[in-house]
């Protein structure tokens, strides 16, 4: 394990990206993206998706230096196409012309399709909250095998189509972000654990037989098992309803078999996004949602736990924490993370001199 502040793990995240060909703007906004989701404990979307990044950008899975186009405008109505381009990119500026929208009219409806990963869908809910305004997410992901089995399947047939809802803070109160995948786990957590030599929670995974298991490298094999929808049969039904309004809806594809060999990651995305004056008095929606707030924050906390939390709550607090010490990074991923380094011309030694490591790293 090594632990690594997030400055200067961001500066080596961008210069990888540099190399890799994107301009030194595009490389900051994903570089910065991926170390946030660090801090904020979703190591799942960070920094280990680097070496996966620099693969595809290496067989042009993905598009570098590309930005979002306007496919149609219909007032409140958005269509826009994402040209595989790095999603914190595409997903930063498919926000921006979202909520613009929403401050003139109201409301808006972004309806964007054909981006490379978007990432932490949190942080296009956080954008939207942070400018006052409601939203709501649907993600689907295709261009690869299955991962996300249905209730009642031995074998996958969804990804993990993220499902958020943003809600601005009221005054003096903080931001509630339900950010979520509609499977148990994300893929990107196995990963974690994989690389960790742990295992995972009971429920989470099946073999390519069907059978539960603990052990992540069931999604690491030739013949993969696959991952559990979270709440049986609800998360299972949320991540149809995902399917079919970001992938068939928006016209960017559902994750049928014909849409799963491109060999890279790809998203669409619904939006919704609503300014909360426009539905009704502002006052009272602020004072509601601080009422319920506090009352659900103030249930007694059940045995071994310290206080009840609301969505955003975790990630607040792992973001204090993890700024004030670092960033932890298994030794197998941070060994991934060099090697990709060394593949866009930065020697190791170049490597740790930029986040200040010692030269012993795990083989």
């Amino acid at each position: 394990m090594v632990i690594v502040g997030a400055e200067k793990l961001e500066y080596l995240i961008r210069r990888m990206f540099e190399r890799a060909g994107s301009e030194n703007e595009e490389a900051g906004i994903v570089s910065s993206n991926l170390v946030e989701a660090n801090l904020t404990g979703h190591d799942s979307h960070g920094v280990g998706m680097v070496p996966r990044y620099i693969n595809n950008c290496r067989n042009e899975a993905l598009t570098v230096n590309a930005h979002v186009s306007v496919e149609h405008d219909n007032g409140p109505i958005l269509q826009l196409h994402g040209n595989m381009g790095y999603g914190q990119v595409i997903g930063g500026e498919a926000m921006a012309l979202g909520i613009a929208r929403s401050l003139e009219l109201g409301v808006s409806i972004v309806a964007l399709r054909n981006s490379y990963h978007l990432g932490r869908i949190g942080a296009w809910g956080e954008m939207c909250a942070d400018a006052g305004l409601v939203s709501i997410h649907y993600v689907n992901v295709i261009g690869h095998q299955p991962l996300v089995a249905p209730y009642g399947g031995a074998e996958g047939r969804y990804s993990t189509n993220p499902y958020c809802t943003a809600i601005p803070a009221p005054s003096g109160g903080k931001t509630i972000i339900l950010d979520m995948a509609t499977s148990k786990v994300a893929m990107g957590k196995v990963r974690v654990a994989y690389n960790k030599g742990e295992e995972m929670p009971e429920d989470c995974l099946i073999n390519s037989d069907g059978e539960r298991t603990r052990d992540p490298g069931v999604m690491f094999r030739e013949q993969i098992g696959a991952l559990l929808p979270v709440g049986d049969h609800k998360g299972s039904g949320l991540a149809l309803v995902a399917e079919i309004l970001a992938g068939a809806l928006v016209n960017g594809g559902t994750c049928v078999p014909a849409n799963q060999n491109s060999g890279t990651i790809h998203n669409n995305m619904l939006s919704v996004i609503l300014k909360p004056s426009a539905l009704g008095d502002i006052d009272y929606f602020q004072s509601e949602l601080t009422g319920i707030t506090d009352y659900v924050k103030s249930a007694r906390p059940a045995l071994g736990v310290d206080s009840v939390m609301v969505p955003g709550d975790p990630e607040r607090r792992s973001m204090a924490e993890r700024r004030a010490t670092g960033i932890p990074i298994d030794d197998r991923t941070w060994r991934e993370i060099l090697d990709s380094a060394e593949v866009v011309g930065i020697t190791e030694t170049d490597s740790l001199e930029m986040v200040d490591q010692p030269r012993r790293v795990a083989s």
